[in-house]
Parts: C-alpha cells; structure tokens; sequence
C-alpha cells in the first residue's frame, strides 16, 4: 500500500516511493519524557563569555545566519533602550552540560558579532563588514555606532549593553537518561521556516566524526548512481539511507525507526578515527559492488526509491563483499519478483518483525 503525498515538511528531491507505514513513522509521537524547562536569565556579557568558552553551542542548520545588518542592529538597540526582545531556547547536554540552541541563533549571533566589531560568519576569500549600527532612525544615539565607540564614547551604554538580560528557557532531559527528546524538541521547535525532519536533525544536533563521514559518503560517486541523482538532496533524506544501512545492530531494532536511528547515531557520534576509516571502507565498498552488480538506480522499483528494499538488500551485500554469487543480478530479480518479499517492503515496514523478515529474505535469496 502506497501513502499520499506527505506533508511539505518532508518532501525530498530524492525520488521516492511513498510508504504508508514509513509515512506514519515520521509524524510518530514522541515517548514520554521527564523534563525539566526552566528560564534563566543570562546578561549579554555572560552569554558572551560562555559563547567564547565554547559551552554555547550553535548546531548546523541548513540555512545559517541570514539576519541582515540593519535587523542585527535593531535587536542591539532594543538592548540599547530597554525595549523587550523574545527569549531564546537552550537544550542542556547531558554528557557535556554545554548548552544546544534550539531557538535564537540570530538573535545569538548578532549578539556575539557586535560585540566582536565584525558582521556575518566567516567565510573563505571574503572580507567581514565592520558592524556599526545601520537601518536606525536618523536622531538615535546609535547610529552607526561599533561597540568600541560606545566604550570610547558611552561607557554608560555599554556598561547597560553588557548588562542587559537575555531571557532563555533552559530544557533538560531527567529520564530517560539518553537525550533522544532533543530530537524531537528541534524537529518541533526553530526559527527556519520550514521545520527541520529526520535526518537534518541528527545533522544539527550529533555533530561529530561520524556525521562528518556520513555527508562524505553522501557524494561517492557509485552512492549517487544508486540513489539516482547527482546532487545531494537538500532535506539529506539520502543521508538518511546511509545511516540505516550502516548499523548492524538488527537485535536491538525498535520502533518508531526514527528514534532507533537517533540513539545510533548518538551513540557513534564521537567514533574513533579508525573507527570510522572502518564505516568508510563497508560502505564504499558495498556501494561499489551493488552498482557494479545491479547498476543505477536499482532499488528504484515502482514510484521512486523504496527505502525497505533498499536497506535489506544493500545490508546483505555489505556482509557478503567476498562472496558474491555470479548470478547475483538474476537472484535479485526473482527476489523482488517474489509476492513473500513485497509484502514486507511494501507494508509494516517498520514493525520489528518485518525488519527482522526482509533482512532475513534478502540475505537467504541473494546470498544463500
């Protein structure tokens, strides 16, 4: 049974086929949690301090900073004249206690860039703009103030700069005692417009070695021919694929899917260097094999990318690099022929069993 159209919120450029039950898994409800959301008030200079300590931490998200000068410029001058500003979100991390931003990286990063002297991030072979304060009313103080003419000039203003108050609403996980609610806290909660999904998430909140190797893996040319498409998707649905078919730990599969593959990739966020040389050297091989043997855009069987073929048969070739049948191409046609096989590609196909059962499937057709 195919699914309507989802949501916006998860359309892919990846041509994919649309099954209900994945569908489902993507707008699951979270568990039930233990936490605790509490504000807290941080003056501007001690938002700044810890910012260059490195315990604020801004996760990647797709669009980075986009504030212009003149709307950074007002957020400064509200400080400026005691006019409110929205608070912000922070996620503490259990294992660090550093502090994820969940809401408010412009208003964060304006913050920091003013009291820096320069505007914008950095960015190779460009110049940063001096930040002086620009889109203000002719007859403010302000204009065109840096914040070293106002320690020059007005040592008052920004004494008050420097003093003024940041509310944040602070939220920690208490139980279960694993973080996996910060999935779900940012797939629900930002400023981007268009909320981030699945494995964005993963992206903006697990940074680390193994994220690094998962978006290298992304652009092996043998992995675009089986994905079908030369250009990463924007959504990083393709990424998303390479983390399923990297785990191995088929025992330990629970549903919803999505939370399975948070707590992985959690798990391997900090993964060695030889670790992950091991994860590149499967993946690139099994990739290469698969396209090699089956051609593009193999798992491309009805209405785009079924993800449940995918997985099963590509996790079967992964354990199997050395002993590849000759007929292995015929093998997968009877495979995907069979009615037994496209009952559990096509639905359920994240129930525990029927993950359990495809990857049984796949591996005794194509390899036993």
């Amino acid at each position: 049974m195919e699914a309507s159209t989802p949501e916006g919120d998860y359309e892919s450029e990846v041509d994919f086929e649309r099954v209900a039950s994945e569908l489902d898994d993507q707008e699951t409800s979270p568990a039930e949690y233990e936490i605790a959301t509490y504000p807290a008030d941080f003056t501007l200079d001690g938002l700044k301090l810890q910012w260059n300590a490195g315990d604020i931490v801004i996760p990647r998200f797709q669009r980075g900073f986009v504030w212009t000068q003149a709307q950074a410029s007002k957020l400064i001058e509200s400080f400026l004249v005691g006019l409110p500003v929205p608070g912000i979100f922070l996620y503490t991390e259990r294992e660090t206690e550093k502090y994820l931003v969940v809401d408010g990286q412009q208003r964060l990063r304006s913050i920091f860039f003013y009291f820096e002297g320069l505007f914008g991030e950095e960015r190779p072979n460009a110049q940063r703009t001096v930040f002086r304060l620009k889109g203000l009313a002719d007859d403010s103080p302000y204009l065109g103030k840096t914040y070293a003419d106002l320690e020059t000039s007005n040592e008052a203003a920004a004494r008050r700069l420097r003093n003024s108050v940041l509310r944040a609403f602070v939220i920690r996980q208490l139980n279960p005692q694993d973080d996996t609610s910060v999935f779900h806290v940012f797939e629900r909660l930002n400023t981007g417009g268009t909320l981030l999904v699945g494995q964005e998430v993963r992206n903006a909140v697990y940074a680390g070695p193994f994220n690094e190797l998962l978006l290298s893996l992304n652009i092996d040319p043998a992995w675009r021919a089986i994905v079908g498409r030369l250009e990463p998707d924007k959504r990083m649905r393709d990424v998303e694929l390479i983390l399923f078919s990297l785990r191995y730990a088929l025992e330990s599969y629970e549903k919803p899917m999505k939370d399975f593959m948070s707590r992985y990739m959690r798990q391997h966020a900090r993964s060695s260097e030889q670790q992950v040389a091991g994860y590149r050297d499967v993946f690139e091989s099994t990739a290469s094999t698969v396209h090699q043997h089956l051609g593009e855009r193999p798992f491309h069987l009805r209405a785009g990318l079924n993800a449940s073929v995918y997985d099963c048969v590509f996790c079967a070739f992964s354990k199997n690099l050395e002993a590849v049948p000759s007929d292995i191409a015929d093998r997968f046609q009877r495979l995907i022929a069979s009615n037994e096989f496209d009952d559990v590609v096509r639905s359920g196909t994240t129930d525990v069993a029927q993950v359990r059962q495809r990857m049984t499937m796949a591996e005794q057709h194509l390899f036993g």
